[in-house]
C-alpha cells in the first residue's frame, strides 16, 4: 500500500463502508491464531451491520466479505492486514507494520491507523540496478515488496543483451555500449519518476559498481538517494536483500536525524523555522515547509477553522469536526508539496512543542 492508494480509499463514500484491521504474524506458533482472529472479526462486522439492515438488504456486502476473506492467504501473511468492503468494492492488503484490532463501519474507509502507521514507520524505495533485470522494491524496515507494474522489472536489450554490437570500420564499441546503457539507466530512471511523485521516499541503490555509476550520472533523483548496497544481487531474494539494504539505509536514517537537529539551529539563526503544531499547518498549508520535523509519538487531534488554516485542540478524535490527526495531515502537506519529513525521538522537539517546520523562504 502506499499513498496513491489510500488516497483512492479516501475517497470512496457511501454508508456502509467496512473496514477491518488486525495484527498478523509470519511464522508459527504465533500465526496459528491469525485464521481466528479475522473470523472473529468478520462475524463482528456482520452483526453491526445486521444490526441496522435486514439480512437481504446486507447479503450482496456480507457476499462480498466472506469471499474477501476467503482470498486472503494467510500463509504468506506479514505483520497487518486490511480489509475494505462495501456494496461495492473489495480489498485487502497486506502490510509490513502492525496494526490494532478494529473493526469500523461508517460512510468513508477508516484509514486513520494506516496513515499513521505508514509515516512513522521508516520506508524507503529500492532499486537493484542489474541488467537481467532491474528490480523496484517498496521497503519498510528489512522487508522488501517487488513493484510489477509501471514498466517493472526492466531488462536491458543493448549490447551483450539482446542486440549485438555494431560492425564496421570507425565504429568504436566501447563509446557505443557505453551510450546505451546510459540509454537503459535513463529509462530506469524515468520508470521510477512517477512512483516517487506519487510516494516521495529515500532510495536506496543496490548494483555492481559499473551500473551505480551510470545511474548516477544520468538520474533526475540523485537527491532523494541515501545510501548504497555495492555488489551483485540480480539472484538474491527479496528476503535476503531486504537484510542487506536496511542495514544500510538504518544507519543512513539515523545519520538524516542527526544531520536534520543541526539544520534546525541553522534556520533559527536564519529565521526560517516556526514551531508549535499551529504554525506548521499554517505554513505547510501556505507550501513554505522545506524539511518537517516531528516527534515520532506525537499526535494531534484537532478542529480547523472555516479558513483552513487555524487549528483548536480537541480532546476526542472522534467527535464530529475533528481532524483525527492534525501531525499526519501536516506530514501530508508537506510531502505533496516535495519537502521532507523526519521522525526523531521523543523528546527532541520538546522546546518546539514537539515539531517544527524549515521554511523554504
Amino acid at each position: 500500500m502506499n499513498r496513491s492508494e489510500i488516497r483512492l480509499l479516501q475517497e470512496v463514500r457511501g454508508y456502509p463502508a467496512v473496514t477491518i484491521t488486525l495484527p498478523t504474524h509470519r511464522v508459527a506458533p504465533e500465526n496459528r491464531q491469525d485464521p481466528i482472529r479475522i473470523r472473529n472479526l468478520v462475524t463482528q462486522a456482520a452483526n453491526r451491520l445486521l444490526e441496522e439492515f435486514t439480512k437481504r438488504e446486507m447479503e450482496p456486502l456480507l457476499d462480498r466479505l466472506d469471499r474477501l476473506t476467503e482470498s486472503v492467504d494467510l500463509r504468506h501473511s506479514l505483520d497487518g492486514l486490511v480489509l475494505f468492503a462495501n456494496r461495492d468494492f473489495a480489498r485487502f492488503f497486506r502490510l509490513p507494520f502492525s496494526l490494532r484490532e478494529r473493526v469500523v463501519v461508517d460512510e468513508t474507509f477508516f484509514t486513520r491507523d494506516l496513515v499513521f502507521a505508514m509515516n512513522r514507520t521508516p520506508r524507503y524505495w529500492a532499486l537493484a540496478l542489474c541488467e537481467k533485470p532491474t528490480r523496484l522494491f517498496e521497503g519498510t524496515r528489512e522487508s522488501l515488496i517487488e513493484v510489477k507494474e509501471g514498466g517493472f522489472p526492466i531488462v536491458y536489450e543493448g549490447p551483450h543483451g539482446e542486440e549485438p554490437l555494431p560492425r564496421g570500420f570507425g565504429v568504436k564499441k566501447s563509446d557505443y555500449e557505453n551510450e546505451r546503457h546510459r540509454q537503459f539507466f535513463r529509462k530506469i530512471d524515468a520508470a521510477f519518476k512517477p512512483f516517487q511523485a506519487d510516494d516521495p521516499l529515500p532510495l536506496a541503490l543496490v548494483g555492481v559498481e559499473r551500473h551505480l555509476a551510470y545511474f548516477h550520472e544520468v538520474t533526475n533523483h540523485r537527491s532523494s538517494i541515501l545510501a548504497a548496497v555495492t555488489g551483485s544481487h540480480d539472484k538474491t531474494s527479496a528476503h535476503e536483500l531486504g537484510k542487506l539494504v536496511w542495514s544500510s539505509m538504518r544507519e543512513a536514517f539515523a545519520a538524516r536525524r542527526r544531520e536534520v537537529l543541526s539544520e534546525l539551529e541553522k534556520a533559527a539563526g536564519e529565521r526560517k523555522l516556526v514551531s508549535t503544531v499551529g504554525e506548521a499547518w499554517r505554513l505547510a498549508n501556505e507550501g513554505r515547509g522545506r524539511l518537517l520535523l516531528v516527534e515520532e509519538g506525537f499526535s494531534y487531534p484537532a478542529r480547523v477553522d472555516k479558513t483552513g488554516m487555524h487549528l483548536d485542540p480537541a480532546e476526542d478524535f472522534a467527535s464530529p469536526g475533528v481532524v483525527d490527526d492534525a501531525v499526519d495531515e501536516i506530514v501530508e502537506t508537506v510531502l505533496g508539496k516535495q519537502g521532507e519529513v523526519v521522525f526523531v525521538d521523543d523528546g527532541r522537539l520538546a522546546e518546539h512543542g514537539r515539531i517544527a517546520l524549515i521554511l523554504r523562504y
